[in-house]
């Protein structure tokens, strides 16, 4: 079908795994008659199809086999049997140092990159001003590479990738590394990529990312394709991997196999009906307020004046001194606040909760935000043997508008001033 990028079918990649590098040598030597090596299966009998216009994340344990899934479709590693079909320009962005000369100047790896893409050296001149800016490393794009931070690299590689106008754009953790500005910047290119109707494959190990960015989720394990779907429904697949056999709630179940029933968070006039919902249902939020000056979910907000924020919280199994948590981004998905009830309050700081315990949590703030809109998330977790376990994690759940306060005429309130005094 002409609407599908990339198709992948029944994929398997199996690695010879030699005891002693004199292994290779002695099985050569045999003309493969005798065995040296054990096989690995890094990806077993993996078939999906993603189209034209989808934004995808990978996600998985460490192991799993999402980065040798992303070189498979990137055509640096062949597979073993089965195909894989790329219908476009692909731009890749893998493990930091891959691809990239260390003894070559920044500048020289930006050629050698696009004459790997097929791109011409006047072809590259045109381009290089502007990914030279992106990048933004000064006098470093001409100093060798191997003496970048892991920054600078990132940055670089980055700006090379989104030049060659990808159809297909592959990550694969590198928007880990960098500040919060770049990070904005490379989200507001990734946003553009998207909307020009290209594909964008995300390999993270940030859940966040993956709720904010991604229409779908595929989910491996051990090499096995173990979900395909929605992201908020993978999400809580994943969450149930990792923390075993967890106990349900009851009750009508909604977006990411969480409880709606009674939910009066999504009759807020400020829910975004695109909230990507996960957890195990063992606490669920279910209602909110927003305050500022005395007025409950107003339209917009005023920066510089204190925001309340408090939530309804119901406990559907025993929960051991849940964390809550709130995080503010930009409608790109850039991190403007992240907090929650361990780091405000300290360790052990919240009381343990019982089957049919409701608590309202109460988070405010003061908003030193520029005008525009925000997307709020909040959740609900408790530490585990194997890490966070996340109970009911509403991401993107309300969006929010600041703004200055405006007079009648259409002027921002600065509620001016004068004074004279006279000077003798």
């Amino acid at each position: 079908m002409n609407d599908i990028a990339i198709s992948v079918k029944n994929l398997t990649k199996t690695y010879r795994i030699f005891g002693h590098p004199g292994d290779r040598i002695k099985q050569a030597l045999t003309f493969g008659r005798i065995r040296f090596h054990r096989g690995f299966t890094a990806l077993q009998d993996i078939s999906f199809e993603i189209k034209k216009g989808e934004t995808v994340g990978i996600i998985g344990r460490n192991g799993s086999g999402k980065s040798t899934l992303l070189q498979l479709i990137c055509g640096i590693l062949k597979p073993t049997s089965g195909t894989v079909q790329v219908n476009g320009r692909i731009s890749a962005l893998l493990e930091l140092g891959a691809g990239f000369n260390v003894e070559f100047t920044g500048r020289e790896n930006v050629y050698f990159q696009g004459a790997l893409m097929g791109f011409t050296t006047a072809q590259m001149d045109e381009r290089f001003d502007d990914i030279a800016d992106f990048a933004d490393i000064g006098e470093f794009i001409d100093q060798p590479v191997r003496i970048y931070s892991s920054g600078m690299f990132v940055r670089l590689a980055f700006a090379v990738a989104i030049s060659m106008e990808p159809d297909i754009l592959v990550v694969d953790e590198a928007l880990a590394v960098g500040d919060a500005r770049f990070q904005g910047r490379c989200f507001e290119r990734i946003a553009e990529i998207r909307k020009q109707g290209g594909i964008i494959l995300l390999v993270t190990h940030s859940l966040e990312q993956v709720a904010h960015f991604c229409d779908r989720a595929l989910l491996l394990d051990h090499g096995k394709l173990l979900a395909d779907g929605e992201a908020a429904v993978t999400l809580t697949r994943y969450l149930e991997m990792l923390g075993g056999d967890q106990k349900k709630g009851a009750g009508g179940r909604g977006q990411g196999g969480m409880l709606v029933k009674g939910d009066a968070f999504r009759t807020h006039p400020a829910y975004n009906s695109n909230e990507n919902r996960w957890g195990d249902c063992a606490a669920t939020i279910e209602e909110i307020t927003i305050t500022q000056d005395g007025n409950d979910n107003p339209q917009s907000f005023v920066p510089g004046r204190t925001i309340e924020l408090k939530l309804k919280v119901v406990f559907h199994a025993a929960v051991q001194q849940p964390i809550y948590g709130m995080t503010i981004k930009s409608s790109l998905g850039v991190l403007v606040l992240n907090t929650n009830s361990r780091c405000l309050l300290g360790p052990h700081s919240t009381p343990d909760q019982f089957p049919g315990d409701a608590v309202c949590v109460c988070f405010s703030f003061t908003p030193f935000l520029d005008c525009g809109d925000f997307l709020l998330s909040f959740g609900v977790a408790s530490e585990t043997e194997s890490g966070a376990m996340a109970h009911d994690r509403r991401y993107d759940a309300i969006s929010i508008n600041v703004a200055y306060p405006q007079l009648p005429t259409g002027d921002v309130a600065m509620t001016p001033r004068f004074n004279l005094v006279a000077l003798r």
